[in-house]
């Protein structure tokens, strides 16, 4: 049957509908509609075409919605917007629109787990059919703890929680998901403080500088990073007291940056072997009014952690014969002295930077003294124990 001469493209299609066709995206399209072929219908039939003209005109045509359950909506369906996009190319534009608002050292850590972990193994595939079990066969073949693998995993995990947000996939696969082996505990962990003569010894071979940067950092358990951006701004010796408002990494060139944790914002107490560290070193930088330490070679300021290992903490060990430990071992060791003579372990968690002391319960636990031999005493004394021959409840006559 041709078309109805009055209405172009619109044509009985049978007893019972109407068959109207347009042209979309290049190609001719006929579809039918449930509508008696009369003429008041035909003529309804050329209005809804014409509608149709329009939309593909505007752009604004949208098969699916105007022909449900039509065969050609699938032809016509608009690709994905993650069609096309594997997961490395994904995590690669994710890290660099991400890295201006996060930390330069976070950023940094990101980077590290995208590149030498998630796309070796994931990166060909395609970010829309990610599933769970790619995941899981990537974290089973990799040659990494616990912790290592948990770390990758969470930067996986907010990559494709901002791909949901973005609407380029409708899952995260790894929603509320980890991935953890069977592992034996450890029988020592990475906690190795420096006992009393090693402290010594170490801060006897280093040049003035550097031993009052190592002590105060014996004596406060500031991390390497927020020693380096300690100002003398936030140094108060009448109080004894320093705040701890920034720090400076490698990852950041140097740049401050806030520090690691909200509650690592704090306010320090300083002991004595940190007031005499600091005393010492403002002969060296006091008058210049902004860092605490510089490289004494350059005369600025710190850079981060590395520099300070390379140059000024490794030969100071070798010259002092100490069994080598990184620099973090300071803070491990302030940890270890000031739960080993008793002081109270929320304090020692205030001071370190904790918010709260179940760090310091897990990690430093061996260091806490046991019970004192009156313990209990006090109980005893208050609830009239005697001789272990308590009363099982007062007699009333």
């Amino acid at each position: 049957m041709g078309s109805d001469r009055q209405h172009p493209g619109v044509r009985p299609g049978s007893d019972s509908t109407i068959e109207i066709d347009f042209r979309f995206r290049g190609q001719r399209c006929r579809e039918r509609l449930r509508l008696e072929p009369t003429a008041a219908n035909l003529r309804r039939a050329a209005q809804h075409r014409a509608a149709i003209l329009h939309a593909i005109e505007r752009g604004e045509f949208d098969y699916e919605t105007t022909f449900p359950g039509s065969k050609n909506a699938a032809r016509f369906a608009p690709s994905p917007p993650s069609a096309g996009l594997t997961v490395g190319k994904y995590l690669e534009a994710w890290i660099d629109s991400k890295a201006p608002t996060i930390k330069a050292s976070t950023a940094d850590g990101y980077r590290k787990a995208i590149k030498g972990r998630l796309v070796p193994d994931l990166g060909d595939l395609l970010l829309g059919e990610l599933k769970r079990g790619d995941v899981r066969k990537m974290c089973e073949g990799l040659a990494a703890g616990n912790k290592r693998i948990s770390n990758v995993l969470s930067v996986l995990r907010a990559a494709l929680t901002d791909a949901v947000d973005d609407e380029l996939i409708s899952h995260n696969c790894i929603r509320d998901w980890t991935f953890a082996r069977n592992t034996p505990p450890k029988e020592d962990d990475d906690i190795d403080p420096f006992t009393r003569a090693e402290q010594a010894a170490i801060l006897a071979a280093l040049p003035e500088q550097g031993r009052n940067l190592v002590q105060l950092a014996l004596w406060t358990g500031l991390r390497t990073s927020e020693l380096v951006a300690l100002q003398w701004g936030d140094v108060d010796l009448v109080r004894g007291e320093a705040s701890i408002r920034r720090a400076t990494t490698l990852a950041a060139k140097g740049q401050a940056e806030t520090p690691k944790t909200r509650s690592s914002k704090r306010t320090v107490k300083l002991l004595a072997p940190a007031r005499a560290a600091l005393e010492a070193q403002k002969a060296h930088t006091f008058l210049a009014g902004q860092h605490v330490f510089c490289n004494p070679r350059t005369g600025a300021p710190w850079q981060g952690d590395a520099p300070i290992r390379k140059t000024l903490w490794e030969p100071a060990l070798r010259r002092a014969g100490v069994r080598y430990r990184n620099p973090y071992q300071t803070r491990h060791t302030y940890a270890s002295m000031m739960l080993s003579a008793g002081e109270h372990p929320m304090w020692v968690a205030r001071q370190m930077g904790h918010a709260d002391w179940g760090m310091i319960r897990q990690r430093y636990g061996k260091w806490m003294p046991d019970a004192a031999p009156d313990a209990g005493s006090k109980a005893e004394a208050l609830f009239d124990c005697d001789s272990g021959n308590q009363t099982q409840g007062r007699k009333t006559g």
